[in-house]
């Protein structure tokens, strides 16, 4: 007797997922639009964590260049691909005795240089720093925190840290040079309010 060899479905058929086709159409949709706000939050939690973050300014230390209440964008991922450069405006984790802040400055010196400010000039090594972020009006020979020498030169891995508000701000003048590994990010961008918007 001769048997038919079995019949093979054709390579194009679709499969059918039985499981998937059990539920119903309502039950599918809410499924499938709990899978996407999952996935979402999860990539906003990572975001938030290790890329990007978002800090309202409190305080007049960088005024002009930042008021109370503007937002920034920080770039967490910066400077674990290079090292700060000069002119970052930075946001900084502080732990004073039990209390702890973060604060938003601007990196003037670098590991391995001497920083001195002489009648509100900022000097490096020596030589005067441009610094033409700074407001006139804010930064005057009455509001600009008196002269400062630093005893030696900036540790390695650290940076000296200033507020464009010179006269207004509690920096590395007073906390001393600042660990990299406190710097929380690099503030890019005023986002809020709106009238406020910049690059930084």
């Amino acid at each position: 007797m001769i048997v038919p060899p079995p019949v093979e479905p054709p390579a194009d058929e679709p499969v059918v997922d039985t499981k998937h086709s059990k539920l119903p159409p309502g039950a599918r949709a809410f499924f499938d639009w709990m899978v996407v706000i999952v996935v979402a939050l999860l990539v906003a939690f990572l975001v938030r964590t290790f890329v990007i973050a978002h800090f309202v300014v409190e305080g007049e230390s960088m005024y002009s260049t930042l008021d109370t209440g503007d937002r920034v964008f920080v770039n967490k991922l910066s400077y674990r691909l290079h090292d700060p450069n000069r002119g970052d405006v930075v946001v900084l984790h502080q732990i004073t005795g039990a209390s702890e802040r973060d604060l938003i400055k601007r990196v003037i010196g670098l590991p391995g240089e001497n920083v001195e400010v002489r009648n509100c000039t900022v000097l490096i090594d020596g030589r005067v720093l441009d610094e033409p972020y700074l407001d006139p009006e804010v930064v005057t020979p009455t509001n600009c925190g008196g002269d400062f020498v630093l005893d030696g030169v900036v540790p390695a891995d650290h940076v000296f840290v200033m507020g464009d508000n010179r006269g207004g701000s509690q920096d590395s003048r007073v906390i001393g040079p600042i660990s990299e590994d406190d710097l929380v990010g690099r503030a890019f961008v005023v986002f809020w309010p709106r009238s406020h918007w910049q690059w930084l």
